[in-house]
């Protein structure tokens, strides 16, 4: 049961800290949550901006990094189906 919370809690943190989301902009979790997110998207735009400036032929368009979704879910509630009752 220890290897199993040592792993859980390894994997936690990655998956928190360090992996970036395609659904949350390609941030982490705790980017967003502690609200440093958007300071990272605004020095990514700088970034884009600056590589842009200097080989514009590499692009097909100006880039911009992703935007930042209001609400992210794993199960959308919205979108969440009842089960069907079943017969007795």
């Amino acid at each position: 049961m220890a290897h199993a919370r040592e792993w859980m809690d390894a994997f936690t943190g990655y998956y928190n800290h360090e992996h970036r989301h395609s659904g949350i902009g390609l941030h982490t979790p705790a980017s967003v949550h502690f609200g440093t997110a958007e300071e990272v998207r605004n020095q990514r735009a700088v970034a884009l901006a600056q590589a842009y400036e200097r080989h514009p032929e590499r692009f097909a368009r100006r880039p911009r990094p992703p935007e930042i979704p209001s609400q992210a879910w794993i199960n959308d509630p919205a979108k969440r189906r009842e089960p069907e009752p079943h017969g007795s």
